[in-house]
């Protein structure tokens, strides 16, 4: 089942040249699907995997999501040597 893209702007179809040229051997679909792809794939890993959905993701009542997660502040950061 083919379906027909045609492109007219005379920078994009360069552009698309090119980099059919440079990175599937002159395969100008190839090129367009791979540019695509990775255009899907970085739009993808651009928001979180959780609280994708309404409701996925369920919080109790009086947890704050914003607070620090330690009560004490990390030995990394005060710059102090561990007693061992």
């Amino acid at each position: 089942m083919a379906n027909v893209v045609t492109i007219n702007r005379p920078e994009v179809v360069a552009l698309i040249e090119e980099a059919a040229r440079k990175l599937t051997g002159g395969n100008k679909t190839e090129a367009v699907a791979l540019a695509m792809r990775q255009l899907l794939e970085q739009n993808a890993r651009a928001g979180s995997l959780f609280g994708a959905h309404r409701e996925s993701v369920r919080v109790r009542e009086g947890v704050d999501l914003l607070a620090p997660a330690l009560d004490v502040e990390p030995d990394a950061e005060t710059g102090r040597e561990i007693d061992r």
